[in-house]
């Protein structure tokens, strides 16, 4: 009996010790005592910027040091649009530390969104402005795909000298490209699309020799050939039969 009182008091005794210091820790007790009041930043500012990232921040600065939520400084960081991902720290006595990753855009996304290298779609107020990315179209759950093949037809049309800078998906499954001279190159369903691009890509050369403009416009989809227009010229299939999707 005598040895249950003896190990009761000393758990007594150890919590007595203990739960204060686990609670200022915590962030339970003394939540105002050491206030964190610096912010340090490193980052690449080029198109978040330190004043964004402090107004983030800033309404959970000047709580206690253990009482700084630093999960919630993340989230509240990484909210903007153009922020990656971030790594937060305390530094003794009143120092938060965060270092903000950029999101780096590969491509427009349906006009009015961003895609970046990592693969994630994104909202920016001037998502238009980058004309100078590539021009991605399609449904929302095709990102992958319409990726995936303005990569794939990168390879072949370098060769005939176009260069690609916009892959459209639509909703009917048919595909086009269109090149850094205004162009547009109707291709239709992917699963034709190999033999089409050879086919079309075959001949260019000779077509466009002694034009001084590229084309303006071509139609894959014909059973044995394509059509091509010429600035101010029409339509001219080179074979029979008419387009497919």
């Amino acid at each position: 009996m005598r040895g249950s009182i003896r190990l009761v008091a000393w758990c007594l005794a150890i919590a007595l010790v203990v739960l204060p210091v686990v609670g200022v820790l915590g962030g339970w007790f003394a939540a105002d005592r050491w206030p964190v009041t610096q912010l340090t930043l490193q980052a690449e500012f080029k198109h978040v910027s330190a004043e964004q990232i402090r107004a983030a921040v800033l309404p959970r600065l000047g709580k206690g040091f253990f009482a700084l939520n630093l999960d919630g400084v993340q989230k509240a960081v990484a909210a903007l649009p153009w922020v990656e991902s971030v790594e937060a720290s305390k530094r003794w006595p009143d120092t938060l530390l965060l270092r903000v990753y950029e999101r780096q855009p590969f491509a427009r996304w349906n006009t009015n969104q961003l895609i970046s290298r990592e693969g994630k779609v994104f909202s920016v107020p001037d998502a238009a402005d980058y004309d100078q990315l590539p021009d991605l179209h399609g449904p929302e759950d095709h990102l992958a795909e319409v990726v995936s093949f303005f990569a794939d037809v990168q390879k072949p049309f370098a060769g005939a000298h176009l260069k690609i800078i916009g892959v459209t998906l639509t909703e009917r499954g048919s595909w086009s490209v269109s090149t850094d001279t205004g162009a547009q190159i109707v291709i239709g369903d992917r699963s034709q699309a190999g033999r089409r691009l050879r086919r079309f890509l075959d001949v260019y050369p000779q077509v466009a020799a002694g034009r001084g403009q590229g084309l303006e416009y071509a139609d894959l989809r014909y059973t044995n050939g394509f059509a091509v227009k010429w600035p101010q010229a029409t339509a001219a299939p080179t074979a029979g039969g008419t387009p497919r999707t």
